[in-house]
C-alpha cells in the first residue's frame, strides 16, 4: 500500500552511522517532527544528528492527506466540552505556529502548497449539533470561521450544514518531509537512514543504542510516534488509531476545498492538482475507514466501504494508489511535548497528535528547540504563551473518563486475545493469500500468514506488554491491539513501543 505521495519519490542521501560519535542533539526518527527538530537546530548551529529505521517520511508523515489545516473535524468543541477556553486558544495557537512554519519552510525548501478552504460539515441530521458547537468553539479561540454558503456545499456527497475556514494549506507531505531532510543535512545535519534504535539511555552519560552502534548526545529527541521509552508510560496515556486514503482519477469537478466530516463514518475529502500534489496528478484523495489498532473485524472490508462510497457520490474513475497511516491521541487530545520523565531533562519527546501531525508536528519541534537552546531563532523569536499554557494543562474529569475508557478496552482485548488463541489449536489448515490466523501451540499464541506465496509462523505474542497480535487483512501485518505496535508477516517490527522483532517460529 504505497501512498500517491511516494510514487515518484527519490529517498534522501544518507550516511554510515560512526559509532560511539558524540552530537548536541540526536533526534530518533524522520517524520515531520524530527526532521523540523533537526532543520531549525542545524540552521541554529547546533550539531544534531537524525536516526531512523526507515526512509525520511516512512510512515504517517508520508502516508497522511496533506491537509495543513486549523479548522479540524469536530476537535476545538470536543476539547471545549471539557476545558477552558484558554486551553482551547492555545492549541489553536500552537496549531497556528506549526501552520505558518509550514508555509514559510516550504516556500524556502521549494516546495509548492495550494491555498484552500477547509470545511467541516454534517452529512446528515445527526451531525448538525457538532457542526454548529465547532462553530462556536473556533470562534471563541480566535479563528475566522464562517458557516458555508450554498455554492461552496453545491458538492456531489452527502452533506446538510457546513462550516468554513478559508486559507488553509494543501502541500505534498512527502515531498516537504524529504525537502526539509535535505535542508537539514545541507545545514550540517548528519542522517542516518536504515538504523533501527533499540534503546536509549540517560545515565552515565546520554546515548541512543542502535543495531549499528552507540550514539553520544548531550540531549535526545525523541519523534517517533510514540515514545519507544516507557519513563512516563504514554503508551497507557495515548491510543493507536489507523486510518485509510484511496486516491482515485476524476472525470468531473468534486471540490476545491478541503472537507472533513463531523458525523460518522468520517469522510475526509481532499482534491490534488498542480501544485499539491505529484506531477501531473490531478484526481482526488478520499480518506476514512479509522479503527483503533489491531481491533477492527476486517480493515479490507473497511477500506472496501470508503471505496465503494467514492463511487457512489463522486465522480472518480481510475483508483490509482490506497495507503494507510497510523496516529496516536492523547486521552484528553492535547499532544504531550517536552521532557520525559525520569530523563534528568536529556530526553525530548511528542506524542498524540490525533491525526493533525502536520501542524501540531511543526509546533513541537519549535516547542522542543526553544527548550533546547532557551532562545528562539528565526520564526521562534516571539515568545508564544502557548508553550506555556499547552505545558501546564490540567487533567479534568473528561480526560480520566476517556482514559479510563481506552485503558478498559485495552483490558478486553488482552482477555479476549488470549481466550480466542486457545481455541484454535495447531495445526491449522494453511491461510490462503493475504490471510492470517492466531493459533496455540502448548498454551503460546502463534500466528501463521500467507503473503506474496509464502507461508510464515511467527510468535503472536506483542513484544512489548504481552497483547495477543491480530492479523491486518489490508495491511498484511501482525497488530497489537494492546497500545498499536505493529509487525510485519516475517515478524519484523513496523512501529509502536515495542523494540523487538517477532521471533519466526518453524
Amino acid at each position: 500500500m504505497i501512498p500517491l505521495w511516494k510514487t515518484d519519490g527519490v529517498a534522501v542521501s544518507a550516511t554510515p552511522l560512526e559509532p560511539g560519535a558524540h552530537y548536541d542533539v540526536v533526534v530518533v526518527g524522520a517524520g515531520i517532527t524530527g526532521v523540523a527538530t533537526a532543520y531549525e537546530l542545524a540552521r541554529a548551529g547546533v550539531s544534531v544528528a537524525i536516526v531512523e529505521a526507515g526512509e525520511v517520511g516512512e510512515l504517517a508523515s508520508g502516508g497522511n492527506t496533506g491537509k495543513v489545516s486549523l479548522l479540524q473535524g469536530a476537535v476545538l468543541s470536543t476539547l471545549r466540552r471539557g476545558h477552558p477556553a484558554r486551553l482551547v486558544r492555545a492549541y489553536v495557537e500552537a496549531n497556528r505556529a506549526g501552520q505558518e512554519w509550514v508555509a514559510a519552510t516550504a516556500e524556502t525548501v521549494g516546495v509548492p502548497t495550494v491555498r484552500r478552504t477547509a470545511f467541516t460539515y454534517a452529512q446528515g441530521d445527526d451531525g448538525l449539533s457538532t457542526v454548529e458547537h465547532e462553530k462556536d468553539a473556533a470562534r471563541e479561540a480566535g479563528l475566522a470561521v464562517r458557516r458555508a454558503t450554498s455554492d461552496e456545499v453545491d458538492v456531489p456527497f452527502p452533506l446538510a450544514a457546513a462550516i468554513a475556514l478559508d486559507d488553509q494549506l494543501a502541500i505534498d507531505p512527502y515531498a516537504f518531509a524529504t525537502a526539509v531532510a535535505r535542508a537539514a543535512v545541507a545545514a550540517g545535519a548528519v542522517l542516518h537512514t536504515h538504523t533501527r534504535v533499540t534503546g536509549v539511555r540517560v545515565l552515565p552519560r546520554p546515548h541512543v543504542r542502535t543495531e549499528a552502534g552507540d550514539l553520544y548526545a548531550d540531549r535526545i529527541v525523541l519523534a517517533t510516534g510514540t515514545p519507544i521509552a516507557d519513563r512516563g508510560l504514554y503508551w497507557a496515556k495515548t491510543h493507536g488509531m489507523r486510518s485509510y486514503a484511496v486516491a482515485f482519477r476524476t472525470d468531473g469537478p468534486v471540490t476545491a476545498g478541503m472537507f472533513l466530516s463531523a458525523d460518522e463514518p468520517t469522510r475526509s475529502i481532499r482534491p490534488v492538482a498542480a501544485g499539491d500534489g505529484p506531477d501531473g496528478y490531478d484526481g482526488v484523495v478520499v480518506g476514512g475507514a479509522g479503527h483503533p489498532v489491531g481491533r477492527a473485524e476486517s480493515e479490507r472490508e473497511g477500506v472496501d466501504t470508503l471505496v465503494a462510497w467514492a463511487r457512489a457520490h463522486l465522480p472518480v474513475t481510475e483508483e490509482t494508489h490506497r495507503w494507510s497511516a497510523q496516529d496516536y491521541q492523547s486521552h484528553n487530545l492535547i499532544p504531550f511535548v517536552g521532557a520525559m520523565p525520569r530523563s534528568l531533562g536529556r530526553i525530548r519527546f511528542a506524542t498524540g497528535y490525533g491525526k493533525w501531525g502536520l501542524t501540531n508536528g511543526p509546533a513541537a519541534a519549535q516547542r522542543i528547540v526553544a527548550e533546547i537552546r532557551g532562545t528562539r531563532p528565526g520564526i521562534l523569536a516571539e515568545p508564544s504563551y502557548w508553550m506555556t499554557v499547552l505545558g501546564t494543562r490540567m487533567t479534568v474529569p473528561a480526560d480520566l473518563a476517556r482514559g479510563s475508557s481506552e485503558n478498559a478496552k485495552v483490558g478486553a482485548a488482552a482477555v479476549e486475545g488470549w481466550t480466542a488463541a486457545e481455541r484454535t489449536p495447531v495445526p491449522v489448515p494453511q491461510p490462503a493469500e493475504g490471510e492470517g490466523v492466531v493459533a496455540q501451540r502448548g498454551g503460546r499464541p502463534v500466528g501463521v500468514s500467507t503473503v506474496d506465496g509464502q507461508t510464515r509462523a511467527v510468535d503472536a505474542v506483542c513484544p512489548h506488554l504481552g497483547g495477543v497480535l491480530s492479523w491486518n487483512d489490508a495491511e498484511c501485518t501482525w497488530d497489537c491491539p494492546l497500545h498499536a505496535s505493529r509487525f510485519r508477516a516475517d515478524g519484523t517490527r513496523i512501529e509502536g513501543p515495542a523494540l523487538r522483532d517477532l521471533r519466526p517460529l518453524s
